[in-house]
């Protein structure tokens, strides 16, 4: 679910941004899935975002803001 799927992967993956956030790497993939099965639906929380964005820009990797704002998906 995005936006939480496009930002993990361009980190490497659950693991990688497990490390960089400080949580369990299934608390990760939590935020991968729908609010139905106990996911956030695709957002990754709000505390986590600084620490992301600071590590995107020491890795060279293209993320901003904007990019954590949740999409609607379709079916």
């Amino acid at each position: 679910m995005e936006p939480a799927a496009s930002i993990i992967a361009k980190f490497g993956g659950n693991a990688k941004v497990a490390e960089i956030t400080g949580v369990h790497h299934s608390r990760v993939a939590d935020w991968k899935r729908p609010k139905a099965v106990k996911g956030t639906g695709g957002t990754i929380p709000i505390k986590h975002i600084n620490k992301l964005l600071a590590e995107a820009e020491r890795q060279g990797i293209p993320l901003t803001a904007a990019d954590f704002l949740p999409v609607e998906e379709t079916a």
